[in-house]
């Protein structure tokens, strides 16, 4: 049995039975900077003091050979790189679109020589194809600039 909301209920923000309408909180901050969850909080506790002899533990057994250990340090130490740079390829120049296909055998011939990785190929495949849709636009700008310029000359 639903009883009348209270008049302390009726708020901005909530419905008339006094819930949160949708889109409103009752925590517009959200959850205060730093503060951590009660697990956390449980597990630091129980580790307190032991926490400098446990990562002894997981370094002495890396360096016994611990794949485990090695790949937990590695990964919590040394984070994998997200991007890096390309080796130094040789790619010609691309003025225009007619010079795009020596762009993508250069890109095709590297990855097939092993300078790049097929990943990496397909990365610069893509920026050759942005850069050759700006060729493209930019040959349609002039193109309709000069048939702007001979339609006003035409023109009395």
């Amino acid at each position: 049995m639903k009883t009348q909301p209270t008049e302390n209920l009726q708020k901005e923000g909530r419905t008339p039975d006094g819930r949160f309408a949708p889109g409103h909180t009752g925590n517009p901050k959200g959850r205060a900077p730093g503060s951590r969850n009660k697990a956390t909080q449980a597990a630091l506790a129980l580790m307190e003091g032991q926490l400098e002899q446990i990562t002894q533990t997981l370094v002495d057994a890396a360096l016994g050979g611990d794949l485990t250990a090695i790949r937990l340090i590695l990964e919590r130490l040394v984070p994998p790189c997200k991007e890096k740079a390309l080796p130094p390829i040789s790619l010609p120049p691309v003025p225009d679109a007619q010079s795009l296909p020596k762009l993508t055998a250069a890109i095709l011939g590297a990855v097939a020589d092993g300078c790049i990785t097929p990943g990496e190929g397909q990365a610069l495949a893509a920026l050759a194809s942005t850069h050759a849709k700006n060729l493209e636009l930019a040959e349609l700008e002039q193109r309709i600039a000069a048939l702007e310029r001979t339609q006003g000359k035409g023109r009395p």
